[in-house]
């Protein structure tokens, strides 16, 4: 499968001045800007800044940035599940997941995270996959935001269906360890018919094996 990334931007004013959002950006126009030292959520500044260079670089993967002139204050990444997840189990060239997505406290409550979904979802490419997220409520800044868990998860959920994102049932088990926990995705409209079902077997792993055993006796 061929991995399209088709550039696509939109600006707006803040309250704290002029913001772009833009991408895919590969690793070459990334490393231009500056990365601010609050995005601090995954891992420190600089080391995460590393990361999406290497992420930038891969053929799926996709970086879109919310910046100022010269500093990205925002990020979303996309790029195939890590290969010692669930999610990796069939190897889906056309299953991506929403890595990550983050920015600097003083531009929230300014719709950076809806419309880097947004924007991310311009891409007419997009449709030819089915995007994941799974969101675990440890990840979630409950202390920064003052958010309860529930007010956090609809908040989070208005986010993702920015983009189009929707919560969808499984049996993984981080995930139904919590009841705020979800699986959140979004099939694209060029995804053929075998990948949704097969998505279908991976979201729920647990039944089908218990399936697969008991038919096997």
């Amino acid at each position: 499968m061929e991995h399209v990334k088709n550039f696509h931007s939109l600006s707006y004013e803040t309250a704290q001045g002029t913001i772009v959002i833009e991408g895919p950006l590969p690793a070459s126009e990334l490393s231009q800007y500056h990365f601010h030292e609050q995005l601090t959520a995954f891992r420190p500044a600089a080391k995460q800044f590393e990361a999406l260079l290497e992420i930038a670089e891969f053929p799926e993967g996709r970086i879109l940035v919310a910046r100022t002139a010269d500093t990205i204050v925002g990020y979303v990444t996309y790029l195939h599940p890590d290969p010692l997840e669930r999610w990796s189990t069939f190897n889906m060239e056309d299953l991506i997941e929403l890595g990550a997505i983050e920015m600097i406290p003083a531009y929230r409550g300014e719709r950076v995270a809806s419309n880097l979904l947004k924007v991310s979802m311009m891409d007419e490419y997009m449709e030819n996959y089915i995007i994941i997220s799974t969101e675990y409520y440890w990840h979630w800044d409950l202390e920064g935001t003052k958010l309860s868990i529930w007010n956090y998860r609809k908040v989070m959920e208005k986010m993702m269906a920015a983009g189009g994102l929707l919560p969808a049932p499984t049996d993984d088990p981080e995930i139904i360890s919590h009841p705020a926990n979800c699986l959140m995705v979004r099939i694209g409209k060029n995804v053929h018919e075998e990948s949704i079902q097969q998505f279908d077997k991976l979201r729920f792993l647990a039944r089908n094996k218990y399936r697969d055993m008991r038919e096997g006796l």
